[in-house]
């Protein structure tokens, strides 16, 4: 389902042609015993799937968008003008070549420096996310089959559940012990990770989701999503969107109280750890 008058409605429209053009990619070497898988110069996995699903997405966007900039993860970026595509063709790969059903497609239209179309999809799952700007955000298996999603009203980080992906990136930034704190006040922690916990986020099912290091690959389709649900996201800088490598998703009652104990104008860490 998508309202007609958003001026994205096509794009979205074409986000779902796109991430419906590589589920059976993506599916078909899912577990595959034969899988190959290489290690970047950044010691982080990729697989076939991964190189094969971002080809096909840039072929059909060749077609439907050429004047269009096109920026993936394992291919950069080609192209020129005010509007990019950016695709991350398997989210959460280290799930995916390990058998966890946890892993996404993201695509995200970007007009200037705003996210305004998002697309998440978790054919593991079974599961879409998706929103256009001033269109509200959703989710379901398909455009015909939808809900609409809404972040929580939680407004205490003692009724807040949180979720992150590792304490190894907190670790590297000197704010472990921040997260280990702000995880003591609120109701609940859980590492859910990658994509998932922000999707969480703008169903109202989690409040709280900070990443350390992200890459905007990893965030411009998540933006769109947290933010027409009624969340926010920004960077541990406090700046709104995914330029700032990294990112903290919320239901913006929250965000001030995580920014003050994660952010990077946050106290540093004592080495102590208070009682």
């Amino acid at each position: 389902m998508l309202r007609e008058a958003s001026p994205y409605h096509d794009d979205l429209r074409l986000a779902h042609v796109l991430a419906d053009s590589v589920e059976e990619i993506t599916m078909g070497r899912f577990g595959a015993p034969d899988l190959s898988i290489e290690t970047k110069p950044d010691l982080t996995p990729v697989t076939e799937a991964d190189r094969e699903a971002e080809r096909v997405i840039r072929e059909n966007l060749k077609r439907a968008r050429p004047r269009d900039a096109v920026k993936g993860e394992e291919f950069g970026e080609t192209g020129k003008g005010p509007r990019r595509w950016i695709i991350d063709p398997i989210d959460g790969t280290k799930n995916y070549v390990r058998g966890v059903p946890v892993w996404a497609t993201l695509i995200a239209l970007v007009d200037g420096d705003e996210p305004v179309v998002g697309l998440v999809a978790a054919p593991a799952l079974h599961r879409r996310w998706w929103a256009a700007k001033d269109a509200g955000a959703w989710t379901g298996r398909n455009l015909t089959s939808a809900t609409q999603i809404h972040v929580s009203k939680v407004d205490s980080l003692a009724d807040a559940s949180l979720s992150y992906s590792s304490f190894n990136g907190w670790a590297e930034r000197g704010k472990d012990m921040d997260l280990f704190r702000l995880s003591k006040e609120v109701w609940r922690s859980r590492a859910y990770g990658d994509f998932f916990s922000h999707m969480l986020v703008a169903q109202g099912s989690v409040d709280i989701a900070p990443e350390p290091e992200l890459e905007d690959y990893d965030m411009a389709a998540l933006v769109p999503i947290v933010t027409e649900a009624g969340g926010r996201f920004s960077g541990l800088d406090g700046r709104d969107g995914c330029w700032s490598g990294n990112g903290v998703s919320t239901n913006g009652l929250l965000h001030a109280e995580v920014l003050a104990r994660l952010g990077d104008n946050s106290p540093a860490p004592s080495l102590i750890p208070s009682e």
